[in-house]
This record gives structure tokens, C-alpha cells and sequence, in this order.
């Protein structure tokens, strides 16, 4: 079938979103939670700003966000610290492992 790229898109990014709402919410409820804070890149995503605020209100949960300019990725802040670790002259050896909880300093 010849389905227009746009449609794909805007259906991943909707399953991605219910996900994200399903198992946020899911979360609050568990741990009786009535403040949800929504961060990070993902939370420039204006859809999905709207329906977990419109799933939580339902519940009586809060939900808070920064503004959009204050949501950047992980990425950045990453290349931030890779600055100024090179600045210093600390350089890896490349043969790490990718690990996604890895400190940035050694204990």
C-alpha cells in the first residue's frame, strides 16, 4: 500500500504518547501520587502536553512541564560535559561499553 509518510509519522508518535501517558499514569496511581512532572526533550511534544493533562486531570493529578525552551534533550547535555571534560584534557580511551546510567566521574 502506498501510505503517505506523514500518516506513519503521526501514528508513531501517537502510539508512543499512549504509551507514555499509560504507564505515567499507571506509576502516579501505583505510588498515590498527585503530581506528575513531565521533562526532558519529550516534553516539547505539545500533544503530548495536552492528553496526559487531560487523562490526569481526571484523576486529580497535577501535571507540571517547563516551558518549551527549557526542554532540551539528554544529548546536549552530554556534549556539555564532553566540553568541558575535553577543555581539561581528560580524554577516554573509546573503549567504554554503552551504558546508559554510566557516571561521568569515577568514584
Amino acid at each position: 500500500k502506498n501510505i503517505p509518510v506523514t500518516d506513519i509519522l503521526a501514528s508513531f508518535q501517537q502510539a508512543v504518547i499512549d504509551v507514555l501517558i499509560k504507564k505515567t499514569i499507571k506509576a502516579a496511581l501505583k505510588f498515590k501520587t498527585k503530581q506528575i512532572i513531565l521533562a526532558g526533550g519529550v516534553a516539547a511534544n505539545n500533544s503530548l502536553r495536552r492528553e496526559i493533562k487531560e487523562k490526569a486531570d481526571l484523576l486529580d493529578i497535577k501535571v507540571f512541564y517547563p516551558s518549551i525552551f527549557l526542554c532540551t534533550d539528554n544529548a546536549a547535555m552530554v556534549a556539555s560535559a564532553g566540553y568541558y571534560k575535553f577543555k581539561e584534557n581528560k580524554k577516554s580511551s573509546l573503549n567504554l561499553d554503552a551504558v546508559s546510567r554510566l557516571p561521568l566521574e569515577s568514584e
